[in-house]
């Protein structure tokens, strides 16, 4: 197997990242807890989703060069989120990375990497 310097290399690079967002928001939007967290127009979410997405694997710094540090916690506070809410958004990604096609031991690393931040997002025990 080929060894890659980055996972954002080893997923395919800015072609999977675009798969992956595709297949992503459509699920959020559906899912009952995590929809109305989401405006209806979910473009600039997607594209921001997507430079995150591209840096937070080790691609270019696209996210950092056009909105400063990531600060995500700090952005995600305004809204609830409840271990309910990273489950919900955890599940609705493991479905993307089966629909965008990445190998299976690719589909668990980018799981396990976004594991920390979806559980770190938390800032509330309260349920939706």
């Amino acid at each position: 197997m080929k060894s890659y310097a980055t996972i954002y290399e080893a997923i395919g690079g800015e072609a999977a990242i675009a798969r992956i967002v595709e297949a992503f928001y459509p699920k959020v939007q559906a899912d009952p807890l995590l929809g109305p967290l989401f405006p209806a127009d979910v473009t600039p979410v997607m594209e921001k989703q997507a430079l995150f997405l591209t840096q937070f694997f080790g691609g270019p710094t696209r996210y950092s060069d056009a909105y400063g540090h990531p600060m995500m916690r700090a952005r995600h506070l305004p809204f609830p989120i409840t271990r309910a809410h990273a489950d919900a958004w955890l599940a609705c990604m493991r479905r993307s990375l089966a629909e965008a096609e990445l190998a299976p031991e690719l589909q668990e690393l980018v799981l396990e990497r976004l594991s920390g931040p979806a559980y770190h997002f938390i800032n509330t025990d309260e349920e939706a």
